[in-house]
């Protein structure tokens, strides 16, 4: 999963991406660490495009993107928001939704 830095490879990357996945976690945040790697497996057996950001780096994207909790998970597919799941993830849920868009 490749970090984006700026808010602006965020946008450029929404704009110019098919699909993928936008993980979102916090510093100090044991649930985001603790979940990363999970979400990480689905992606990887699934061959998905993945990013994530801090979400405390990167404060346009917190507001623009109502990004309140942590950790936060969204699908993009054709520069829209098709699923978001925050706080409390359910993987069975996230591997389902990644699979209807491959």
């Amino acid at each position: 999963m490749e970090k984006i830095k700026t808010y602006n490879d965020l946008l450029e990357t929404i704009k110019n991406k098919e699909k993928f996945l936008l993980y979102i976690k916090t510093e100090g945040c044991s649930v985001c660490e603790a979940d990363f790697p999970r979400v990480k497996e689905i992606i990887d057996e699934n061959n998905y495009t993945s990013y994530y950001i801090q979400a405390d780096e990167m404060t346009e994207a917190v507001g623009q993107l109502n990004l309140y909790s942590a950790p936060i998970v969204i699908l993009f597919y054709n520069g829209k928001e098709i699923h978001r799941q925050a706080r409390i993830i359910d993987f069975s849920e996230l591997d389902y939704r990644v699979k209807q868009t491959l």
